[in-house]
């Protein structure tokens, strides 16, 4: 079985020619919102025989991230803090279970779950170079070489996933990490986050989750089961997209301007002054519709108008050809992984051994070094207990449980989303209304993220 640093190595020789320079890796040094959570978090690991901490990452409304060293090993690893109580959901429980049966070059690893007296823990592999997100948002966007290392990387580990029996259902560009590996021109790329994924043999998807930005059509039209490997596929390729343009594929930028560019030929074939015409124009394309909201009208842009390549963005015929079969509304008529893996736009410079990987993985079923199913699942079950902290115990009431509920709810049934997160989350039939709200707070935030007028090359 070839290691991730020699598969790696195979795949930099095979892109040295042409491909970018790469950008300085992000830095983990706490600043902004990671000095705002270092200030908000205390120490969960103090007095911990296991691990000591190193430094804040993120946080969300999931909980925080941070920066840890193994004492046995000496190892950095990243560790995610779930507050015990009503947030250990059966989202938790897929996340982690499904994670565990993962173990991949392009997936970050898992190590094992531990419990606090405040919180459930998950600890796993450390990518030093950041997300693939903050990575585009430095370029701007990627030259076409560096977009498809990137992108074959993802391919592979999601088809990794999927032969696994697990499907994602928020593949983002957030959601994938880089690890900074001496000697090669660009990071390797490797899948995070599983707390929307669903395994084989869970309940077909039919919860609208993930990032509305990467959400495919039936997601957003479903009234009932979906695909997750077809959808997973869409995200795969908004992805793509965003990495070579820059901005996502129906946000209202991209749409206006091309209808603007169009209005603008028009009036200069009619030979006609028609600037409110235009205007409207170009709104009517940007998504204005009866809701009159941005998030209503990026959701009707994605199931109803074709995605266009941004003027002064050059992308080749092939990748053209390639996106073209990805980002398709019918889930039926959607490239599938193989389909994607025998593209000419794929295969070009990639190594052979990449080719076959995935199937020496598959046949790796030994996991008697992985933490076992039944000590996770009691330790889940302990951290549905609220830490003392939330507990009044002469009242025998949670301190603050209402928050909690409502955060999370009490039934498990809907994630938290929103903020940093940029997530929507619904329980099985209670999702219509969640995804507006929960998706406009990502949509404000990250709307001018990819606009390349908002800065310089």
């Amino acid at each position: 079985m070839a290691t991730t640093a020699a598969a790696a190595a195979a795949a930099a020789a095979a892109h040295a020619n042409g491909s970018p320079a790469p950008a300085a890796p992000p830095s983990h040094a706490p600043g902004g919102a990671a000095a705002a959570a270092a200030a908000a978090n205390p120490d969960p690991l103090k007095g911990s025989d296991r691990y000591v901490k190193v430094a804040d990452l993120s946080s969300g409304s999931f909980g925080f991230v941070q920066l840890a060293r193994c004492l046995a090993t000496n190892e950095l690893v990243a560790v995610k803090f779930i507050e015990r109580g009503d947030r250990v959901n059966r989202y938790v429980e897929a996340e982690i279970l499904n994670h565990r049966m993962l173990r991949h070059p392009h997936v970050i690893e898992f190590k094992e779950v531990f419990l606090t007296p405040e919180h459930i823990c998950i600890a796993m592999e450390y990518a030093s170079g950041g997300s693939l997100f903050t990575y585009v948002q430095r370029a701007v966007r990627l030259k076409e070489a560096a977009a498809r290392w990137f992108f074959q990387q993802l391919v592979i580990g999601l088809d990794y996933c999927h032969r696994r029996g697990v499907v994602n259902r928020d593949i983002k560009l957030e959601n994938t990490l880089l690890q900074m590996v001496q000697g090669l021109p660009l990071p390797l790329l490797k899948i995070c986050d599983f707390g929307y994924s669903k395994a084989h043999f869970m309940s077909a998807p039919k919860s609208k989750v993930g990032t509305l930005a990467y959400m495919a059509p039936e997601i957003i039209r479903a009234t009932g089961n979906y695909d997750g490997k077809k959808a997973d596929i869409w995200s795969c390729g908004v992805m793509l997209y965003v990495m070579l343009c820059g901005q996502y594929p129906f946000d209202a930028n991209t749409h206006a301007a091309a209808a603007a560019a169009a209005a603008r030929q028009q009036e200069q074939r009619q030979q006609a002054a028609a600037n409110g015409g235009g205007a409207g124009n170009g709104a009517a394309a940007g998504g204005d519709n009866a809701h009159g909201t941005r998030i209503r009208g990026m959701m009707d842009r994605i199931v109803s108008q074709p995605w266009v390549i941004p003027a002064g963005v050059e992308v080749s015929a092939e990748c053209r050809d390639l996106l073209g079969k990805m980002l398709v509304r019918e889930p039926d008529e959607r490239a599938t992984m193989e389909g994607i893996q025998r593209h000419p736009w794929f295969l070009a410079n990639l190594p052979v051994e990449a080719v076959s990987m995935n199937d020496a993985y598959l046949r790796d079923e030994d996991y008697s070094g992985v933490q076992g199913v039944e000590d996770i699942r009691r330790l889940l079950q302990e951290a549905q207990t609220p830490g003392p902290s939330k507990y009044n115990f002469e009242g025998g009431r949670k301190a603050g449980g209402g928050k909690a509920a409502a955060a999370a709810g009490a039934d498990g049934a809907a994630k938290a989303a929103g903020g940093a997160d940029g997530k929507a989350g619904g329980g099985d039939g209670e999702y219509e209304d969640m995804i507006d709200e929960a998706i406009d707070d990502e949509y404000a935030a990250n709307e001018q993220s990819f606009d390349p007028r908002s800065r310089q090359r």
